[in-house]
């Protein structure tokens, strides 16, 4: 048996760095990488539907986060109503974290029901649902955004082990123990039982959401994360996936088919010439989809007023053709120190030079006045060419 196991599409994920300049007379924020990067999710869906097709697979299973909450508009709804239409495959949507199976769950709103084509089920209802003759699937949908219980562990307690001739896969969501070190949350799924209903014969394949990093367990890669289909922040490790399973009573072998377009970045830089300015501008020209990444930049050394300029501007530039280029300032540690060029250049003469003069004694590295380079910069890219 055939399946696509995939999750955490977050329809309707906003991220508030998308379309953002890298200075002010860049013109801010746009909204426009925001408006691609909402289409690129749905893109994704619909690739992930192809393959579905393709494959001749039985059904795509998605587990949890469909939506990035309960709370998301309708015109969201539509769009993702829209792309779910386009499978031929039957689809089966768990309710996840983010949209739980509560009073507000988008996934039983009127908008979605109207909309919803006939082949996409909601496992909203937890327990074993005969999905395909000889095929079932175990759902555990999250009821609340806070569940107290270790709700697959839950379902696979109140299972014998399946029938012969019975394939059966449990659709989970939240984090396995071995991945979530807190020791305080409730709803952690418990390894040892996951395993355990593996060996027996409860269920022969695990698929679990909320990791977006794609992830197979070492002790049996039956028990998988498929990560998020498109990339959602910049410390995910693998995402951009779904998996193609083959399942059987006692294996499942594993495609892995990308289907994400977009990237997520963190560089970091130490500045303190003109030669290491001149490198950050040829990573920043060399990187491929620029209007499809966003680029967090940790930057740290020393520069003059002359070069801290060159690099306002080297970022702005670069920044238009990026989705977003951002400087991480809570990590970086780049001070602006002028020198006696910097003071020349001005060209400053009378009481101009006299104030100038008294802003670069005050910016100096033993007096520290952040205030006084903030207006030696500003000066710096008033009066000089």
């Amino acid at each position: 048996m055939r399946f696509v196991h995939t999750a955490d599409w977050q329809l309707g994920m906003t991220r508030r760095y998308l379309g953002a300049r890298p200075a002010k007379e860049a013109g801010g924020p746009t909204g426009e990488a925001q408006a691609r990067f909402a289409g690129a999710r749905l893109d994704a869906v619909r690739a992930l539907g192809r393959i579905a097709d393709d494959a001749g697979a039985a059904f795509v299973l998605v587990c949890g986060d469909v939506f990035e909450s309960n709370l998301v508009g309708p015109d969201v709804v539509a769009r993702a109503c829209e792309a779910l239409a386009s499978f031929r495959t039957p689809v089966l949507l768990l309710p996840g974290n983010h949209d739980p199976a509560d009073a507000a769950c988008v996934l039983r709103r009127p908008d979605f029901a109207r909309r919803c084509p006939p082949h996409v089920t909601v496992l909203d209802t937890p327990g074993v649902h005969e999905v395909a003759p000889g095929v079932e699937v175990v759902a555990a949908p999250w009821r609340s955004k806070h569940p107290l219980t270790d709700l697959v562990g839950e379902q696979l307690a109140a299972l014998s082990p399946a029938p012969r001739g019975t394939l059966r896969v449990l659709a989970g969501h939240g984090e396995l123990d071995v991945l979530d070190p807190d020791d305080d949350e409730p709803a952690r799924i418990r390894r040892d039982g996951v395993l355990a209903a593996l060996r027996d014969g409860r269920v022969h394949y695990v698929a679990l959401g909320d990791r977006h990093s794609a992830w197979a367990d070492a002790v049996d890669d039956r028990i998988r994360h498929a990560g998020t289909p498109e990339v959602t922040d910049f410390d995910e490790v693998d995402p951009g996936h779904v998996l193609v399973v083959d399942l059987d009573e006692h294996a499942a072998r594993v495609r892995t088919e990308t289907v994400g377009r977009w990237r997520f970045v963190r560089h970091d830089a130490a500045l303190d010439t003109d030669d290491d300015l001149d490198a950050l501008d040829v990573w920043l020209a060399a990187r491929p989809d620029k209007e499809r990444t966003a680029v967090r930049l940790v930057l740290r050394g020393t520069l003059s007023l002359r070069q801290r300029t060159r690099l306002d501007d080297l970022l702005a530039g670069h920044g238009h053709a990026y989705a977003s280029v951002e400087v991480l300032e809570p990590h970086s540690d780049l001070a602006t120190v002028p020198d006696d060029a910097d003071l020349d250049a001005l060209d400053l003469h009378g009481f101009a030079a006299d104030a100038a003069a008294e802003l670069f004694a005050a910016a100096a590295p033993e007096q520290g006045d952040a205030e006084a380079r903030d207006a030696l910069r500003l000066l710096h890219r008033l009066v000089t060419p």
